[in-house]
C-alpha cells in the first residue's frame, strides 16, 4: 500500500480515499481532478485524471506531501488528463520547483496528443523530461542514478585523500541540544572523511562536524551525511567507524580543506 498522508497537515479542501488496490486517491472538493499515487521501482507515480486548471491546488499539495515524506523521484502520468489551461501550467511549474528545490527529480509520461502543443508553447518540454511511456520514464530514472554514481566516483578520484590522525567533534545535525562527541579522523579529503571510533550513527544520518586545521588551529564546521559503515567481520581494523560525505560545503571551507590536505601531503612526501 502506498501512503504518504500526514493527517496533521492535509488541507481542509482535500479529500483522501482509497481505491480497491489500496492506493490513496486525493481529490479537491469541488474540483475536477483526481490523483492516484503508487510506487514502482523506487519511483512515486502520480496518475492524474481530469482537468488541470485553477482548481488544481491538490496537485501542488500532493507533490509537496511526497517531498516532505522523502520521496525524491516523481513521475506524473498524464494519460487520464483531458484538459490543461495556463493556470494549470502554473500549478505544474510550482510543483516541479518544489521537487527540484528538495533535490528531487520530476518527469512526465503519456502526454495526450491534444495537449502536446501546449507543453511545447509553454516551454515545459524544454525544462521537464517527457517520455512516451511509463516504462521509458522509469528506465531514465535508473540511468540518471548510474550517471550520478559515476560522477561521484570521478569527483572522489579528483580529490586527494590525506591519511591523518586529528580530532573531530560530531553530533546529529538536527539535534541541537545534543552534545558533541570527540572522535578521530583517519583520512580526509575535500569532499569527505573517515571517522574512526564512532558507532553512534547509522547510514543516512545527517551530522555536524567541527574540526581544527593546524597550524592556524582554525575551526571549521561542516554538514555531512553518513554514507558508509565498515563491516565488522570483513573490515575489523576499521570498526567501529563511518565514512561521511560533506553536504552543501561552501567554496571557502572546501578551499581551506584543499590547502590543508596539499600542505600535509607535501610534508609526507618530503619525509619519505
Amino acid at each position: 500500500m502506498f501512503l504518504f498522508i500526514d493527517y496533521d497537515t492535509i488541507e481542509e479542501n482535500l479529500c483522501y480515499t482509497f481505491n480497491r488496490a489500496g492506493f490513496v486517491v486525493i481529490q479537491a472538493i469541488g474540483a475536477k481532478m483526481e490523483i492516484k499515487g503508487r510506487r514502482k521501482s523506487g519511483v512515486v507515480i502520480l496518475d492524474l485524471c481530469g482537468r488541470i486548471d485553477v482548481d488544481s491546488a491538490n496537485f501542488v499539495e500532493v507533490v509537496g506531501q511526497c517531498t516532505r515524506e522523502g520521496y525524491k523521484d516523481i513521475l506524473c502520468n498524464f494519460e487520464g488528463v483531458d484538459f490543461i489551461d495556463y493556470t494549470g501550467i502554473s500549478a505544474i511549474l510550482i510543483a516541479y520547483k518544489e521537487v527540484v528545490n528538495n533535490k528531487g527529480r520530476m518527469k512526465f509520461s503519456n502526454i495526450p496528443a491534444h495537449l502536446r502543443n501546449l507543453f511545447s508553447i509553454s516551454g515545459l518540454d524544454r525544462s521537464i523530461d517527457i517520455y512516451a511511456t511509463e516504462d521509458l520514464a522509469l528506465v531514465s530514472f535508473k540511468e540518471d542514478k548510474i550517471i550520478e554514481d559515476i560522477k561521484k566516483m570521478q569527483l572522489r578520484r579528483r580529490f586527494k585523500r590525506l591519511p591523518i590522525d586529528i580530532k573531530v567533534e560530531v553530533r546529529h545535525r538536527f539535534e541541537k541540544s545534543e552534545p558533541f562527541i570527540s572522535e578521530d579522523i583517519f583520512n580526509l579529503s575535500a569532499i569527505g572523511a573517515y571517522i574512526y571510533g564512532c558507532d553512534k550513527f547509522k547510514l543516512g544520518d545527517d551530522i555536524i562536524l567541527k574540526l581544527k586545521l593546524s597550524p592556524k588551529s582554525e575551526a571549521i564546521e561542516l554538514e555531512a551525511k553518513v554514507v558508509w559503515l565498515p563491516d565488522k567481520q570483513i573490515q575489523n581494523y576499521l570498526h567501529p567507524g563511518m565514512g561521511v560525505e560533506f553536504c552543501d560545503i561552501s567554496g571557502d571551507n572546501q578551499q581551506k580543506l584543499l590547502e590543508f590536505i596539499e600542505k600535509n601531503l607535501s610534508c609526507l612526501s618530503s619525509d619519505s
